[in-house]
């Protein structure tokens, strides 16, 4: 029943023990300490192994957090919020044991403030979940990182995705939170006030930190009015430095699309396999403008004059909302439609992200390295804000396979780093790259993440292993 850690560390066991009887006491049963569900609330989705937790508690009121805390407070016992489990870096893996904190059944939607375009909900909310309330209003959440993740989890890990270009990340469009503190205490980090200039910024600081301070049970999201018009469509490339290029121009041109993705002609094939697609297999961007229908149209038609000027081919149209739909569908699968592209690999995903103008040259050095290296590894990417991912099909079981996965990697971060970007630009530290920040960030600055760690959790035990150690 227990981690590794209590089978080693008798102590560690009787705690275990302890907290697990206080638990089932307090939540009855709300707790669940199968092995199946344990290892379901693990890291499930990359090539990190699953470290499960002791047991699951599934929260459906603020009471049930702040009893969760209380008990693991106690019996200094790990607490890892859950959302859906669809993060990358190993967010939700308990590798000193503990409590998994399952917020999923924490999914009412408050409020819809339509007039103030603004809604608040519970963490466990999803995002279709969400836009399928909010449509019939005439609104929509436009955060869309693919996975149909919880609101909270895409809070925690400062999510962004396809229309991050025009609409921003998590960090822009969450206006408050209502946060359970390691000592029990729910704080409230803002109001409902579009801007604030009142006190320090809890809101931003809670957001992206990924569980290690303090557990999110409300959130108020800032909503837009769904857009008169949607013109949609793709463009090949004979390049992907084209593609590159003719992303960089369209932005610094002003063109307000929203959505800008670009796919090499692997993962291009792929789609066209999985998706039943029947794009050329060249390097493509996948677009999306709003606006009014003349709006939408001239922003379209202005891309598509860019592209022509870097050999881009022909844009064809996605009108109907079905074929939008099909389209970005396409996209989003990109995850899963990579897999037969070498049968029994897994597909390991990470992502970086540079300023705008070194994107063309580190998509291109990147693909050159990929070639090189002799690895099956699709490059996507939200190109509008110079975001870019590869999911490496490997052998996760070949010591040798995975070592050549993990070299290729961190010299993927390497160059972002010496380009002036980041080691992630949406997937997040979680363990996967708490390696990578002091190059990133510096001593000093880390030793400032840690001073924050320990003001809102001296005790360790918000889901520790994760971004910084102290």
């Amino acid at each position: 029943m227990f981690s590794a850690e209590a089978k080693v560390d008798p102590a560690h066991g009787r705690a275990v023990e302890s907290a697990l009887a206080a638990l089932g006491e307090a939540l009855g049963h709300k707790l669940v300490t199968s092995q199946a569900v344990r290892e379901q609330h693990a890291n499930i989705t990359t090539y990190l192994p699953n470290e499960a937790p002791d047991g699951v508690v599934f929260a459906e009121s603020v009471a049930d957090v702040q009893a969760t805390l209380a008990v693991c407070r106690d019996h200094r016992l790990p607490v890892i919020p859950f959302g859906t489990g669809t993060s990358l870096e190993g967010h939700v893996n308990a590798p000193r044991g503990g409590i998994s904190l399952d917020l999923s059944r924490m999914n009412r939607i408050l409020a819809i403030h339509g007039e103030d375009l603004d809604c608040v909900i519970e963490p466990g909310v999803t995002r279709k979940r969400l836009n399928e309330d909010l449509r019939d209003q005439g609104l929509f959440f436009p955060i869309d990182p693919g996975a149909d993740a919880s609101i909270g989890g895409m809070a925690s890990t400062r999510a962004s995705g396809t229309n991050a270009v025009r609409y921003g990340t998590m960090k822009d469009n969450v206006l408050a939170l209502k946060v359970v503190l390691p000592n029990g205490d729910l704080i409230t980090t803002s109001r409902r006030a579009k801007k604030t200039s009142a006190g320090y910024d809890l809101t931003r600081l809670f957001i992206g930190a990924e569980g290690t301070l303090g557990v999110i049970t409300e959130l108020t999201l800032r909503l837009y009015g769904i857009p008169e018009a949607i013109t949609a469509g793709v463009c090949p490339f004979p390049t992907i430095g084209d593609a590159c290029n003719a992303v960089i121009e369209t932005i610094q041109s002003g063109i307000p699309v929203a959505r800008i993705e670009l796919l090499d002609e692997v993962q291009v094939r792929a789609s066209n396999a999985y998706a039943k697609l029947s794009l050329a297999e060249t390097p493509h961007l996948f677009l999306e403008f709003h606006g009014t229908h003349a709006g939408a149209r001239e922003q379209a038609e202005r891309f598509a004059e860019i592209a022509a000027a870097h050999s881009g081919g022909a844009f064809a149209w996605a009108d109907k909302p079905e074929d939008r739909t099909r389209l970005w569908q396409a996209r989003h699968d990109a995850y899963w439609s990579v897999l037969p592209l070498r049968p029994g690999a897994k597909a390991v995903a990470t992502d970086v992200c540079v300023p705008l103008s070194r994107l063309a040259d580190c998509v291109m050095e990147t693909k050159r390295d990929i070639e090189a290296s002799g690895l099956i590894a699709p490059i996507v990417g939200h190109v509008g804000d110079g975001n870019f991912h590869t999911t490496l099909m490997v052998d996760v079981d070949d010591p040798a396979d995975m070592a050549k996965a993990k070299a290729f990697m961190s010299r993927m971060v390497e160059r972002a780093l010496a380009m002036d970007g980041t080691c992630t630009g949406e997937h997040g530290v979680g363990q996967g790259k708490m390696k990578y920040l002091s190059a990133e960030h510096g001593a000093e600055t880390l030793d400032a993440m840690r001073a924050l760690k320990r003001a809102f959790d001296p005790l360790d035990i918000m889901n520790p292993g994760k971004i910084v150690t102290i």
